[in-house]
């Protein structure tokens, strides 16, 4: 099907995005190329009792998620749904919101979240069409095998989501995709922002040149190897992996301590190079590489990660900076941006709104989105367009 036919099919339902607090501006953004879009074609089916509810100013659905003075809260859902095609966002990693316990202010947590996404897939109570979870970063998604007696949090969480009428999840990323196993009926997608890295690293650095004898990807370690070869494959330049030596007799923080960082790969003498990895959580082990890639005589180094969570603050990442060991970091919206990281000179936000609203826009009229998962093609066209083939 051509890539605009879509639009000639009739759509599932009445389209509604579902928004929780804490992924409010990122929504908001989806919603309004949504409206530009559909508010701008030109078709002969809009008028027809199929299309009722194409066009609107606004997609999203009011809701509210009150709560009580013992932190317990309910869902609610302010306008009808009976029909619709719900899209519910969510991001379970939005810390900088807060509410009450006995006076108390509480952050929220992702159990908190996650919590208010089943509140409101609740307050629908069964009357929508379909109800579909857009969760970029996968809820507990670092809990996705058992080392020792423990809990399995994610295939849980996924089990418990489906038994609620969730017909299909789709999130960014996943720290290990096979998390959807646990629900091999149901669509589970996993996207990579590969694209829109090397559109924004485009963009924002006319002087880089992306070739094998000027730039490298490296893998910061065993596990995050999977997107550094996609990553390194679509450029046709060269991939190096470092992998962490721990020690396993002791736990620190509630993992074995790295011992040291060991690198296989080809020379780093003076190329660029892009490290590639799903999320910066403390930073520490990206920054651990780039001192290590620095020893190798490495030329700029970039950051690339999904998501940019910064839970010990943006000290250490400064400090990088200004010493010349890291070059520009860059990280999706997809999660909560602070003003502060915003507003720092070597950060690039790379915005994935328009890939979430192309998203959503053909899945409500039962279109295919493989092209849209697989970015091959638009990866050479943008290499093509900022004359890098």
């Amino acid at each position: 099907m051509p890539q605009e036919d879509y639009i000639e099919t009739i759509p599932a339902g009445q389209l509604g995005i579902v928004s929780t607090k804490s992924c409010e501006s990122l929504a908001k953004k989806v919603d309004d190329y949504l409206v530009s879009w559909r508010n701008s074609r030109d078709n002969e089916h809009t008028s027809t009792i199929n299309f009722e509810g194409y066009q609107k100013e606004t997609y999203i659905v009011d809701t509210a998620v009150p709560r009580f003075g013992t932190g317990e809260a309910k869902g609610l859902i302010k306008q009808s749904v009976r029909g619709d095609d719900l899209y519910f966002m969510v991001d379970v990693t939005n810390s900088s919101l807060t509410y009450k316990i006995s006076g108390h202010e509480n952050h929220m947590s992702p159990d908190d979240h996650y919590a208010d996404l089943k509140r409101l897939i609740a307050a629908v109570s069964g009357k929508s069409k379909r109800i579909t979870v857009i969760m970029p970063f996968l809820y507990e998604g670092r809990q996705h095998k058992r080392s020792s007696r423990e809990s399995l949090d994610c295939a849980l969480a996924l089990q418990e989501l489906i038994n609620m009428g969730v017909e299909s999840i789709i999130t960014f990323d996943a720290h290990d995709p096979r998390v959807q196993n646990a629900i091999p009926l149901n669509s589970f997608e996993t996207i990579m922002p590969t694209y829109q890295f090397i559109k924004a690293i485009l963009k924002n650095i006319p002087d880089i040149k992306m070739d094998p004898d000027h730039l490298m990807i490296i893998s910061p370690d065993e596990g995050a190897m999977g997107r550094a070869v996609y990553f390194a494959n679509v450029l046709g330049i060269d991939v190096g992996m470092f992998y962490k030596r721990r020690d396993y007799s002791t736990i620190v923080d509630g993992r074995n301590p790295i011992v040291a960082h060991e690198y296989l790969g080809r020379s780093l003498d003076g190329k660029d190079v892009i490290i590639v990895d799903d999320m910066i959580s403390s930073g520490e082990s990206m920054l651990d590489v780039a001192r290590e890639l620095k020893k190798r005589n490495a030329g700029r180094i970039f950051v690339a990660s999904t998501f940019g969570l910064f839970t010990n603050g943006l000290e250490k990442f400064d400090e990088a900076y200004e010493s010349g060991m890291i070059y520009r970091v860059l990280t999706t919206n997809l999660v909560h941006q602070s003003e502060e990281l915003l507003s720092r000179p070597y950060y690039i936000s790379t915005d994935m709104s328009k890939y979430i609203a192309l998203l959503i826009d053909r899945l409500n009229h039962d279109a295919s989105i493989s092209d849209l998962l697989s970015p091959t093609e638009r990866i050479n066209n943008i290499l093509k367009k900022y004359g890098q083939r």
